[in-house]
């Protein structure tokens, strides 16, 4: 896709921002800690709707991680185009994100990876932009090509569609940013400072990136802070007295290989290390290839990255 095609996929495609993925994770987790019979039974029932496994055949030697035994472990988060202006193929993640999750250390770290990333497409042979592995393989694709670049194991995966982002938002009750700079998007205009967004301000705010003098990584940013808005709110009340709006988003748009138990583990285990995020976003150089536009990992870029996410993992 030239630079110019990727424009015009950005301006047209009203649904295509980062959806809030580590939010609905936290989401699925947190509200099972509601003790009513029947919102136990919602949260299981949504969890075996959104429960699917990412065939990894090419990767036999995948590790299985314990979690009753509260080991680290890794979670690609994908943000997938599948249902912007009702498309209905496979799609591309457009947002690709590593979470890694330690309740020894009760920390966890968020890395943002360019969608452009030039990039090993393991089990299909060829190099490309990173976001295409889902278009060619799907989940398992995205999280074998995943694991090579950064050499650590990717453990398990969320999807979420691009169509649930606005709903989630407002499930909420919103979501507070902390805006650095002004700027106007799609007739919305955003001052500084902090402030409150529904779900069609948090996807226009999500979705900016040419007015920004850090490009896609300025946008990139302003994604993680729509994620961080989306936990604070699900670690609220507000996360259980609404939380049946939540579970008919994410049983719509949501998809992740962990099961009803996983979750129920994460939960009472694992809890305290959703509440303290780091995050931090490998960067690269803009490259252009037979008039498409990459972006270039440069190799001490990509070792600190990797180091710090093994260090996570420890």
């Amino acid at each position: 896709m030239t630079g110019n095609n990727n424009q015009y996929y950005d301006t047209n495609h009203v649904k295509k921002v980062l959806l809030s993925l580590l939010g609905i994770f936290l989401t699925i987790i947190l509200v099972i800690a509601g003790f009513a019979a029947k919102m136990y039974y919602d949260v299981k029932s949504t969890a075996n709707d959104t429960f699917e496994v990412a065939d990894r055949n090419g990767n036999a030697n995948k590790r299985k991680v314990n979690l009753s035994a509260q080991e680290p472990f890794s979670i690609l988060l994908l943000g997938v185009d599948t249902g912007a202006l009702g498309r209905t193929e496979q799609g591309r993640s457009d947002t690709m994100m590593v979470a890694t999750v330690n309740p020894s250390s009760n920390e966890s770290l968020l890395v943002s990876l360019p969608r452009d990333t030039y990039a090993e497409i393991v089990g299909h042979g060829t190099q490309d932009k990173i976001n295409h592995a889902y278009a060619f393989g799907g989940a398992a694709m995205s999280m074998d090509t995943v694991e090579k670049l950064l050499d650590i194991p990717i453990d398990h995966y969320i999807t979420i569609n691009m169509q649930g982002i606005e709903t989630l938002v407002d499930a909420v009750g919103g979501v507070e940013v902390n805006n650095s700079l002004d700027f106007t998007y799609d007739g919305k205009s955003f001052s500084k400072g902090k402030q409150e967004l529904n779900g069609e301000e948090a996807l226009k705010y999500s979705r900016m990136r040419y007015d920004d003098p850090n490009g896609d990584y300025g946008r990139q940013g302003r994604q993680r802070q729509i994620i961080t808005g989306i936990a604070k709110k699900v670690l609220s009340t507000r996360g259980f007295t609404s939380y049946r709006s939540i579970l008919e988003t994410m049983g719509q748009n949501v998809k992740t290989d962990l099961t009803f138990s996983d979750m129920r583990t994460l939960m009472g285990d694992y809890r305290t290390a959703f509440g303290h995020v780091k995050s931090d976003q490998l960067k690269g150089e803009g490259f252009m290839q037979d008039g498409v536009s990459y972006q270039r990992i440069d190799s001490s870029e990509l070792k600190r990255v990797q180091d710090e996410l093994k260090t996570t993992m420890k």
